[in-house]
């Protein structure tokens, strides 16, 4: 198995955050995950409205808080998941959301610390956090499939954390 890769990136700007998150985008296929970390405000739905952007798809992209799955029709389908409220994610993936997320879609998971169980060996992690300066993300693949997609990330030079 490749050992993980770890990429430090950070933003000054949402539309920056935003941007790293198109780019991902781009590289990602179906059967991929990202989970997503971070405190409330830290950029996670900004971060995942521009992974959608980079998948193609065209409607906007808001936090799934409350209805726990939206799913967004593209060139691959997004199931965009907030674990929020733990113990009613916990249900809705017992009662059937568990098959969708083994289709051919695209998963990527908001609080993804509350469904460690779920989810899957081989994802791409996003942390994210509050700097004086801005945002820092650190993108860290688990597996092989995951090491692919981060090494032909491009563009991405300029966010490099120092």
């Amino acid at each position: 198995m490749a050992p993980s890769l770890v990429v430090k990136l950070h933003t000054t700007a949402a539309e920056q955050t935003r941007e790293l998150g198109r780019r991902l985008g781009r590289r990602l296929a179906a059967g991929d995950w990202v989970v997503l970390y971070g405190p409330l405000g830290a950029g996670k739905t900004t971060f995942a409205a521009g992974v959608a952007e980079g998948l193609g798809i065209r409607e906007p992209v808001t936090s799934p808080t409350y209805l726990l799955c939206h799913e967004y029709a593209g060139p691959v389908t997004l199931l965009h998941l907030d674990a929020y409220f733990e113990l009613r994610m916990d249900s809705v993936l017992a009662e059937g959301l568990a098959e969708r997320l083994q289709g051919p879609v695209v998963v990527l998971v908001e609080w993804a610390e509350k469904m460690r169980a779920w989810l899957p060996p081989d994802r791409i992690e996003v942390s994210l956090a509050h700097r004086a300066e801005g945002r820092e993300l650190v993108l860290q693949a688990t597996g092989p499939r995951s090491r692919a997609r981060l090494e032909g990330l491009e563009g991405v030079e300029a966010f490099l954390a120092p």
